[in-house]
């Protein structure tokens, strides 16, 4: 028998907005860790002993394989700016629409029930924004709220859960659709041997991921509290340096040692800000970044692989896919490790800024 506090706390939550579904989307080429073994030697103008080097992080990097919009002969060809960011717009409406309706269908809602789209992504530019073309191509209505996010990058995904739980709790009821999408092959640099570029040609995928948030009462999650941290004087440490041949990566070496370092108390300061305690947290929806990351934040937060095995499994079926990383790990929770109703978990995704979101969630 449900306990009275099980079930009081339950109508706690029921007022807080509600994840009520996810979707994934991906496009139809893969790169193999074999593929990259095969092409780096050849794409990258490096000496043997580098080569040898990168292929041993080929090795530690757990991405078995990614998903990519293009075949990769194709993907590693150089081509100008103007080409590849119009390929961007085309396959960001394609992929981004696939991801929308799979999950609009899934939340048994029509497009005209949606009152704000969050349409994220930060490897192509386009104005007008990929909302503005989905709004046209699907039946959103005319004074739909919109609110496209650019330089978020990895952490995206994690900052749209958490400004649509701001939206409806100013308007409760409502329901919002986020979108992320994010191309990063379209990204790739053939004569950039920075060792980034080099890191990045061996983590990123392509890919889209929705998610729907509601304010009316519905099974799934609950978005209880969320957070922003911003690490001081980090502003080098991730992002692309925009250039004739297109985005350039930027990711200082010590990124995993730098959120490494703080986890540990940033964590225990959102949670005691919010009232739980450490043992009250029974999932970790961990944006994995790679897997020094990863490995690093299980260390400081004293987890085992087996606390956070859908971060390890989506670095290693898809890759890095940037902001849409946390959403793919979402799903992976609610279809393949649901919570028990009334138990919490922390959701946390790192970017440019340097930045890191935080989630508090309970599911009902």
């Amino acid at each position: 028998m449900e306990s009275p506090s099980n079930r009081s706390t339950e109508a706690a939550a029921s007022s807080y907005p509600t994840i009520a579904a996810t979707a994934t989307a991906l496009p139809p080429y893969t790169i193999t860790r074999e593929d990259v073994k095969v092409y780096m030697g050849r794409v990258f103008d490096i000496p043997e002993r580098r080569l040898e080097a990168m292929m041993s992080i080929v090795d530690n990097a757990q991405v078995h394989t990614r998903h990519a919009i293009f075949p990769l002969d194709y993907t590693i060809e150089p081509r100008p700016l103007s080409q590849t960011n119009n390929e961007y717009i085309e396959h960001a409406v394609k992929l981004g629409r696939e991801a929308a309706e799979k999950c609009l269908e899934r939340a048994g809602l029509k497009p005209n029930q949606i009152d704000m789209i969050i349409t994220v992504s930060c490897t192509g530019f386009m104005i007008p924004s990929l909302d503005a073309h989905l709004i046209n191509l699907m039946g959103f209505r005319s004074n739909v709220r919109r609110m496209p996010f650019t330089e978020l990058g990895c952490a995206a995904g994690a900052m749209a859960l958490g400004r649509a739980a701001d939206f409806l709790k100013a308007e409760p009821g409502g329901n919002v659709l986020i979108i992320a999408v994010e191309l990063p092959s379209l990204t790739f640099q053939r004569k950039d041997i920075s060792q980034a570029n080099l890191i990045s040609s061996i983590l990123f995928g392509d890919g889209a991921a929705a998610v729907v948030v509601s304010g009316k009462q519905m099974q799934g999650p609950k978005i209880l509290e969320t957070e922003t941290y911003t690490f001081p004087d980090s502003l080098g440490a991730m992002g692309f340096d925009l250039r004739d041949s297109g985005f350039h990566i930027l990711l200082a070496k010590d990124v995993p040692e730098m959120i490494g370092g703080k986890i540990g108390g940033l964590v225990q300061g959102f949670l005691d800000r919010n009232g739980r305690k450490r043992e009250e947290i029974k999932g970790w929806i961990l944006h994995p970044g790679g897997a020094r990351l990863l490995g690093n934040i299980e260390t400081e937060l004293g987890l085992c692989k087996c606390d956070t095995q859908p971060s390890w499994d989506i670095l290693g079926n898809v890759g890095n896919l940037s902001s849409a990383t946390i959403l793919f790990i979402l799903q992976e929770w609610l279809e393949k490790r649901p919570l028990h109703a009334g138990e919490y978990a922390v959701a946390a995704a790192f970017g440019p800024g340097f930045s890191a979101e935080f989630l508090l969630l309970q599911w009902t």
